[in-house]
């Protein structure tokens, strides 16, 4: 199968970006599928386009992390949106086939507005992203898409352009199905929604100190008030963490049973946690050494990449021209 996901470049990765996505793309991977996976700046222009003083170096910081998860350029393509200018053609293209009602009935058209109200999110760009993206995977011709429960609504909206374009000229593009992750959302470490803005993320360039100074005061079931108190792990954000982090079925029962007979307290729950993450977070951060010690290894690989990328999107939008007769 062919598989395509983006990521945009706003700031450093967190652990949620670990589990909820990078995890799932390298799966992917390994089972021989024939993955793209890109740096999605234009993205982020369309609700940070006022803020690109750190664009370059973000851009460049998410490529370093793709290789550090695990994502093998040998195996994958993974290139950078801007450098790929087909991808601008074909979301032209496209915005001839959808409406501008259509594109206000998307929900987090809405959602996003209400979430950044102190931003102007009147322009055009912002209006037709879900076409940018929707460009994005048919240009690779995608079969499965690895994305958030939030965006199967783009997913459904891609399919839509594609049986359209595929109706009024010419049977080109399949119609991709979404891949969702099977890690359920971790919350913050203070039980909110995990968000940079809030200060309750982990950041993924970590260290063993970084790590204890973040969960060790991290929020417990609030039920739960002293150790001789019973807990319920399905109300603490930790039991979320746990499962995120590989904990065996052993450590699981001691977790569970520990914490509702109230025979372990959240200290000892959080130290286990820590060995968890320091132990599935520390190869990463070895990768993250060996990359750095090549100033020229990430653009080289971003330099490979983009030439991967612009050979397959260019022979799409050859056959695109031609089913929409625009030789000339």
């Amino acid at each position: 199968m062919r598989i395509l996901s983006g990521m945009r470049p706003t700031g450093k990765l967190h652990i949620g970006h670990l589990v909820g996505a990078l995890e799932n793309w390298v799966r992917l991977q390994e089972e021989g599928n024939e993955c793209f996976y890109f740096v999605a700046d234009w993205h982020a222009l369309t609700t940070h386009y006022d803020e690109t003083e750190h664009l370059k170096e973000y851009t460049r910081d998410l490529v370093r992390m793709f290789l550090a998860v695990g994502l093998d350029p040998e195996k994958s393509v993974i290139f950078v949106q801007s450098a790929i200018k087909e991808h601008a053609e074909l979301t032209l293209l496209f915005s001839m086939l959808v409406s501008v009602s259509r594109l206000e009935r998307v929900p987090t058209y809405k959602e996003i507005k209400k979430e950044l109200n102190y931003k102007d999110l009147s322009s055009a760009g912002f209006l037709i992203y879900p076409v940018l993206q929707s460009a994005d995977i048919l240009i690779y011709k995608a079969e499965g898409v690895p994305v958030g429960e939030d965006q199967v609504y783009h997913i459904e909206l891609t399919r839509e352009i594609a049986r359209r374009f595929n109706s009024l000229y010419k049977e080109i593009f399949p119609e991709p199905e979404p891949i969702l992750s099977k890690t359920p959302k971790l919350s913050g470490t203070d039980g909110r929604k995990m968000s940079k803005s809030y200060g309750n993320v982990i950041l993924l360039e970590n260290d063993e100190e970084g790590l204890k100074k973040m969960i060790m005061p991290m929020m417990t079931d609030t039920a739960r008030k002293r150790k001789s108190d019973p807990g319920n792990p399905e109300r603490c954000p930790v039991w979320q963490y746990h499962k995120a982090f590989g904990i065996s079925k052993e450590e699981a029962k001691w977790v569970w049973e520990g914490c509702r007979q109230a025979r372990i307290g959240c200290v000892d729950c959080k130290k286990l946690l820590i060995r968890n993450m320091k132990k599935k977070l520390e190869p990463i951060w070895e990768k993250l050494k060996e990359i750095d010690a090549d100033p020229h290894y990430v653009e080289d690989i971003i330099h490979e990449g983009n030439k991967k990328a612009r050979k397959v999107a260019q022979k799409t939008m050859q056959e695109v021209r031609e089913a929409m007769n625009l030789m000339f």
